[in-house]
This record gives structure tokens, C-alpha cells and sequence, in this order.
């Protein structure tokens, strides 16, 4: 144990002069017994690119402010830090300027020059600053998410009266080694409602993840309101697999969800799967299909009957309504058109109808994404290629000039079982145990300057409600956060192991149905 006497000044000022604390009611010192610490051993995930210990600790409690003097978006993000600290330990700290109550220690968020990175940050802990400096509030968000990782589930016994968390102290530096860190949810083959999206959103921030792919449409539901085409909504989300209602987002709770993704640094890339995959479209619009059967709502499993009549001018007529108006509700830079699959339709056809998405894409502001078969289609290099199935169509987006998303299935995919007894979850790619999904190399896969980064699939043909998709995603969505942030030098399976299994209390707390792997010692 180690004792450190604080003393602070009748005024206090803070870091660089930014803020000025008043209203002196706190104590003027105190005497701690606060515990040895090592901040290379704190069970952070991502794990950052550097990190160097001083052995002391930093005193969070009650007579600690967070300072959020400068940018407007910088409050923002520390006005998230108070809530997220109030809502693990119960402790309400002041925000801003200006301190209600004295202050012995101080977390400030600065704003510097140019990192690099927009996301990248760093963080100088001292026993009585928490120091967290980013060129961006992106990079001070993610910063924030580390200071949350630091604090622990229980006060530290000291000599105070009242309870405080100790936080190690040291620096650390750190950013992101690919710019697209992604999770797809499925919200298609059983719909998924605002809050459990939502809820989603909250445990990606957590581990720094930066984007959130919604699977808006299939064979067996259409999730999203079109106000110039109404019954894609209404009658092609009226079912899901194995029945049930459906659902789908009125513009407005799609709104919602983009708006609270980007309040916690979050993009959203909507996806609307075509040519194939296709059949809720058709059965609301019968003068879609192209498949020369009638279609009907489709409650089942199987993938590639499905298509669009792809020389047919008012499809893309249609597609162009479509693309507008979820473009004009998504900020982001991306649009995804699916392309996956596409069995029944002819290739030229397919080529054809990607083709001219991606003019329709590119009209209405966005970049165009799909899964890997779409490089086969004489398309410019400013589509994106996301590669789950087929390493060549990689390559050979590579050779077009493109940047590649990785999901490879045996290793990525989110909705294969964990192992033979699992509840849910899929076989066809094999199983992907915890440490399966964790211990590769994106690089053997392509090399890094042509990956744009790593998005993890859940499809949810096995899963209908909440817990059953945390099953699934966690705690595998954890090691695909660090595979997109942490270096390939600074991971292994036998150190992340012991991180992964300190989540325990984090995961509770949230109330995650996590899937407690016998590979992994729980906290």
C-alpha cells in the first residue's frame, strides 16, 4: 500500500487555466491508503498501442470534476463521461467550467493540434489529473471509453471516509490500426426493435468500435419505412422467419437510431440487399420480381431464389426512390446494396444491375459498398468490396482499385455456433470458438493498405429476441473490437484471455447473455 496526502489551494486552478474551481466545501487535504498499481496490467480492450506505467494511483471520488473547457463537442463527451461514471458507480461529478464543490483531482478533456488519427488519444494519469488529450471528439470518445475500462466495479479500501476508485496512473498513447470497425446486425430475418439496437450501440462504444451495418432487407422482411413506396413496409415487413409479425422503422425511429450512433460516435451504413435476397420487395411490388414466379411472403431459410427484373427502367426507378430517402436520413459516406447470392440471376444481368446501382448510389452523395461478388461488374474504385466469401474477389477488387471490408465467415461470422452443443447459431462456415474469432491476422488475408477494416456479421435466422442475440455476439464482438484497433505485434490469444475474462462485471451489469466459454477464466 502506498499514502498520499492531497492538498489543494483555497482556489484551485486546473490544468493549462482552463477551468477555475470554486465554492471550497471539500476537504482541504487528506491522508489516503491507496493500493500499489500497475497500469500495464488494467484489462483494457482494444489493447493500446502503448502503454507505460508510474505506479501510483489517481483518486476518483467525490471531490473529483471533470473539466470540459473549449469545443462544444468536447463537452459533449464529457457530459457522456459523467453519465457513464454516475451509471457504473453511482458517483455524480460536475461538468464544464466551473466546479459546485471543490475539487482534489480533475479529469480534463483537451483539445490539441492534429494527431494523425482522428481517432487517435492520449492519456497522461497522474495522482491527481486525469489528462485526456485528442485532436478530435472522436478521439477524446474513444479516449473516454479507456478512462471507463480503468475504473474499478468496487471502491478501494482506504483511509478516506468517504468510497473512492483508484485508477493507475501512467500514460497512455493510442489509436486505431484500421479506420472501419464494424458490427452487421440482421434486423431482416427477425427484426430487432429502437432499444435493443440501441443497447447494441452501447456495448459496441465500449470497445471502440466505430460503425454499426444494418441488414435492412430480405427474402423475408422489409425493415424500413419508404414513403414513396408504402407497402414495402407494410406488407413486406408484415412477416419474419418461422412467422411471427415482423416489424419494420417508421423514419422517424430510423432517425432515432442514426442519431443516437452518431451521438456516441457511431456511423451507420444501411444496406439494402439486391438483386437477390429480394423477395419481400417483389411480394409488395410483384412488378420487381424477376424470377418468373409469383411471389409470396416467405417465412423460411433457404438463400438464391430470389431477384430483380434487372432491365426492367422502372426498378431502377424504384431503387433510385429508395436510395434517396434512406440516403437523406444517413449521414454517413457509405450505402450498402448487398449483391450477395444472387443465384438465379443471369451474370450479365447481375453485372448490369450493379453496375447501374452504383450511378444511383453516387447521385444521391454516397459511396457504394457490397459483399464480394459485386467486383465481378465493370465498377469504379470507389466501391467498396466486402469480403465474406471469396478470397479471389478480393483480389480482384484489389486489381480494380477498390478497398476491401474483411468478414471472412469461418472466422468473422457472428452467427456461427461456438461449438457443437451451442443453442444457436449456424455450422456451414464451422464453428468459431472464442479463441478462433480472436487468433488471426487480417493481414495473411490482404495487405492492410488495401483493407479498409473488419465488419463482424450476426444474421439472425436462430435468433429472435434480445438475449439469444447476445448470445451470439458476446463476448466474440470483443476480439473482433481489438482485431480492428490493436496492432498484430501486440496480440495474443493467452494474454487476451485473461483481459477477456476481467469483462465479466462490465457484461453483467449491462445485463449481457454472454456465452461463458470454458476457455476463458470469468472474473
Amino acid at each position: 500500500m502506498m499514502t498520499y496526502t492531497f492538498e489543494r489551494p483555497i482556489c484551485y486552478l486546473a490544468l493549462l487555466a482552463t477551468i477555475l474551481l470554486t465554492a471550497c466545501t471539500g476537504p482541504t487535504e487528506r491522508e489516503l491508503n491507496l493500493p500499489t498499481t500497475d497500469l500495464t496490467t488494467a484489462a483494457l480492450i482494444p489493447l493500446p498501442l502503448e502503454v507505460q506505467a508510474t505506479n501510483s494511483g489517481f483518486a476518483l471520488d467525490e471531490y473529483t470534476a471533470i473539466s470540459t473547457a473549449g469545443a462544444e463537442d468536447f463537452a459533449d463527451v464529457g457530459t457522456f463521461l459523467a453519465k457513464a461514471i454516475n451509471n457504473h458507480i453511482g458517483l455524480q461529478l460536475s461538468t464544464g467550467n466551473a466546479s459546485e464543490r471543490g475539487a482534489l483531482t480533475v479529469i480534463s478533456l483537451e483539445q490539441t493540434g492534429d494527431m494523425g488519427n482522428p481517432e487517435a488519444y492520449r492519456l497522461l494519469i497522474t495522482e491527481d489529473s486525469i489528462r485526456l488529450q485528442a485532436g478530435t471528439a472522436a478521439g477524446a470518445f474513444r479516449g473516454v471509453q479507456t478512462i471507463r475500462q480503468l475504473i474499478p466495479h468496487t471502491s478501494t479500501d482506504t483511509l478516506a471516509e468517504n468510497p473512492i476508485w483508484v485508477i493507475p496512473t501512467g500514460t497512455i498513447t493510442d489509436e486505431p490500426q484500421y479506420a472501419y470497425r464494424a458490427s452487421m446486425l440482421d434486423v431482416s430475418r427477425h427484426f430487432f426493435g429502437v432499444d435493443d439496437v440501441k443497447k447494441y450501440i452501447d456495448l459496441m462504444v465500449y470497445y471502440k468500435m466505430n460503425t454499426l451495418h444494418l441488414h435492412l432487407s430480405d427474402d423475408q422482411g422489409w425493415r424500413i419505412e419508404i414513403k414513396s413506396w408504402p407497402r414495402l413496409a407494410e406488407v413486406g415487413g408484415s412477416t419474419e422467419v418461422d412467422g411471427g409479425d415482423g416489424g419494420f422503422y417508421t423514419q422517424e425511429q430510423y432517425s432515432e437510431i442514426v442519431q443516437y450512433a452518431a451521438d456516441h460516435h457511431i456511423t451507420v451504413v444501411p444496406e439494402i440487399d439486391m438483386p437477390g435476397h429480394t423477395n419481400a420487395a417483389s411480394v409488395a411490388y410483384p412488378f420487381l420480381n424477376g424470377n418468373g414466379k409469383k411471389p409470396e411472403l416467405y417465412t423460411g431459410r433457404e438463400v438464391g431464389f430470389s431477384t430483380f427484373d434487372t432491365r426492367k427502367d422502372t426498378v431502377y426507378a424504384f431503387i433510385d426512390d429508395v436510395v434517396r430517402e434512406i440516403a437523406a436520413l444517413t449521414p454517413g459516406p457509405y450505402f450498402h446494396i448487398g449483391g450477395d447470392e444472387s443465384h438465379v440471376t443471369e451474370k450479365p444481368d447481375y453485372n448490369y444491375f450493379v453496375e447501374r446501382v452504383q450511378g444511383i448510389v453516387q447521385k444521391h452523395g454516397k459511396r457504394m459498398m457490397g459483399w464480394d461478388e459485386i467486383v465481378t461488374a465493370d465498377i469504379d474504385s470507389t466501391a467498396i468490396a466486402q469480403v465474406w466469401a471469396n478470397k479471389e474477389n478480393g483480389e480482384q477488387g484489389i486489381a480494380k482499385g477498390m478497398k476491401l471490408i474483411l468478414s471472412p465467415a469461418d472466422r468473422a461470422y457472428l452467427d456461427m455456433k461456438y461449438d457443437s452443443s451451442s443453442t444457436y447459431g449456424y455450422t456451414w462456415a464451422g464453428l468459431i470458438p472464442v479463441d478462433v474469432g480472436y487468433d488471426w491476422d487480417p493481414e495473411e488475408y490482404f495487405p492492410k493498405e488495401h483493407v479498409l477494416g473488419l465488419d463482424a456479421p450476426l444474421w439472425s435466422e436462430t435468433i429472435a429476441e434480445l438475449d439469444e442475440l447476445e448470445y451470439l455476439a458476446f463476448p466474440r464482438l470483443l476480439g473482433y473490437a481489438e482485431l480492428g484497433w490493436t496492432t498484430q505485434d501486440k496480440r495474443d490469444w493467452e494474454t487476451y484471455r485473461v483481459r477477456l475474462g476481467r469483462q465479466a462485471p462490465f457484461l453483467e451489469r449491462m445485463d449481457v447473455n454472454y456465452y461463458r466459454s470454458d476457455k476463458v477464466d470469468w472474473e
